[in-house]
């Protein structure tokens, strides 16, 4: 199994406060992102992505994103096998010290 490709939380908020344009996605379930979620994330719930799948580009990089980073390590094995570019936030929202919305 192809090894998945990270990024911290610190590392995503210094990218995030240089203005660079991310494609983050919140894949938890509707009742935990109403608490907040990262600003200028998309909310695709784990259950949602193989039915959004026209939403990605092969193109660009996606960073996903849930509580733990165990369901969105998932969800990256899975687009990773189909070919996109991925990378899991470890640590996920418990580890998310940034601002939400």
């Amino acid at each position: 199994m192809e090894e998945l490709q990270i990024i911290t939380p610190e590392e995503l908020q210094k990218k995030l406060e240089n203005g660079e344009k991310l494609e983050l996605v919140d894949v938890r379930e509707d009742e935990e992102v109403a608490a907040g979620m990262i600003p200028g994330a998309k909310h695709i719930r784990m259950g949602d992505i193989p039915m959004n799948l026209d939403y990605f580009d092969k193109d660009k990089e996606y960073i996903f994103i849930c509580r733990s980073s165990h369901r969105s390590g998932n969800v990256c094995f899975y687009l990773q096998d189909q070919g996109y570019k991925v990378r899991n936030m470890i640590g996920g929202m418990l580890a998310w010290t940034g601002e939400t919305k």
